[in-house]
């Protein structure tokens, strides 16, 4: 399927519009070489003198997953890329991005879940960018997407510009899960902010006996 999708792509690099040389990506090897890569820590995710387990901010403050894996922070190209399948529907970029977010998964979880969209925003959007991207995922990892264990049955207002309590506040009792689980989950999104979001379903997630929980997104960036 995702060589089925790359021979449809245009042949210009989504990047540079140099003409592409081969159809691995949908961008020219040079613009692939020039992708950021930064040091992070493997427990929280954002950027780190070196790669470490935990960082002091997971050892005074652990977060409510276990590990998080991205591809980079939410700087170019990945924000172009994103910005452009998020919300310009250009779905068929959702094979390629997943398989740079595979190359960062050694051991992935046997189940991955997309963080869940409500329904009206879903509608105005017309898909939900998180099961489309875990969906691509998991068919390049050879593991189980769940696209509808969680529930998102309760609308919210958008996070950004919120203070901290005003977010966790926003999020309480949002999400619901049907069905059982095995005791290891990975959530996938496209990005991490403030972790907001995810720090409630993993909230829920361990209610329900989830013991190890993963992320998986495209870029982990610090809240401003």
């Amino acid at each position: 399927m995702f060589r089925t999708i790359l021979r449809a792509l245009p042949l210009r690099c989504q990047l540079c519009h140099h003409k592409l040389e081969h159809r691995r990506y949908p961008w020219c090897e040079p613009c692939h070489l020039s992708f950021p890569r930064v040091p992070r820590c493997l427990h929280c995710g954002l950027p780190s003198p070196s790669i470490t387990e935990s960082c002091g901010r997971c050892l005074s403050s652990p977060p409510e997953w276990d590990s998080l894996t991205c591809v980079g922070g939410y700087t170019f190209p990945y924000d172009k890329l994103l910005h452009r399948f998020k919300y310009q529907g250009h779905y068929w970029l959702s094979p390629a991005l997943a398989a740079l977010l595979a190359q960062e998964i050694e051991d992935p979880a046997a189940v991955i879940l997309p963080v869940p969209m409500h329904w009206q925003r879903r509608v105005i959007r017309g898909f939900n960018h998180s099961s489309v991207l875990a969906n691509a995922l998991a068919k390049q990892l050879g593991v189980q997407c769940e696209p509808n264990v969680l529930k998102r049955h309760r609308a919210t207002r958008q996070q950004q510009g919120l203070s901290r309590q005003s977010r966790l506040s926003n999020l309480r009792e949002a999400f619901s899960m049907t069905g059982s689980l095995p005791e290891r989950v990975a959530l996938v999104d496209d990005v991490v902010t403030t972790g907001a979001t995810i720090a409630e379903i993993c909230r829920l997630l361990r209610s329900q006996g989830v013991k190890h929980i993963d992320i998986y997104c495209l870029c982990r960036t610090p809240s401003k």
